[in-house]
């Protein structure tokens, strides 16, 4: 069962849609005692650094999903700033993160006078890998302004370019986020949270 991560952030409706087409059960997950039952994880968010760090720790499912992720070693998605929460700090805020990955996030640098956010299609670089498996010229849809700086370079698995290249999806054993939104960006997206669901990606 795909837990979908529920602290009031992200369009988590727009995943459970895209698992019951696929055949995947998917759930909500608002109690701290639900995440024992889920085999994998995704963890949305959207908005600023900071509110979504409070919101999660508000919601109570911090300690549980610390337990999840490091203890139990379940598999995680981290979408957007879910991704970001994910490394240890972010310039668009003071709170620490997750620290899961390490790295910070920084505002991307968008150069040839290009406005931020950075929202609409892009067509990042992929590194091989098994979440992106059976993507082949893949388009998908970012709304943002900042993004992963991972320490490791390895860590990083796909790239993207406006006005500059930046760390577009980061992976660390089964640890994995996307800062552009798949559950946003039609076949492609759905080939990537079906590939989510389906492999290890430990």
């Amino acid at each position: 069962m795909i837990g979908l991560v529920d602290y009031g952030l992200g369009n988590l409706e727009a995943f459970a849609s895209i698992y019951r087409r696929l055949g995947v059960e998917a759930r909500r997950l608002t109690d701290p005692a639900e995440l024992a039952t889920a085999d994998r994880l995704i963890l949305p968010g959207v908005g600023a650094f900071d509110w979504a760090m409070a919101r999660l720790h508000e919601s109570g499912l911090r300690e549980a999903l610390d337990e999840a992720v490091l203890e139990r070693a379940i598999p995680v998605l981290g979408v957007c700033v879910g991704m970001q929460m994910m490394l240890d700090s972010s310039e668009e805020g003071s709170l620490p993160g997750l620290g899961w990955i390490t790295g910070h996030v920084a505002r991307i640098d968008a150069g040839h006078g290009l406005p931020l956010p950075h929202m609409g299609w892009n067509d990042p670089r992929l590194a091989d890998d098994p979440l992106f498996a059976g993507l082949d010229d893949p388009r998908f849809y970012f709304l943002h302004s900042f993004g992963a700086v991972p320490a490791a370079r390895q860590t990083s698995i796909a790239e993207a370019d406006y006005g500059s290249r930046f760390c577009c999806a980061v992976r660390r054993d089964h640890i994995a986020g996307v800062q552009f939104h798949p559950e946003k960006s039609h076949h492609w997206g759905v080939r990537l949270l079906a590939n989510f669901a389906a492999i290890d990606i430990a």
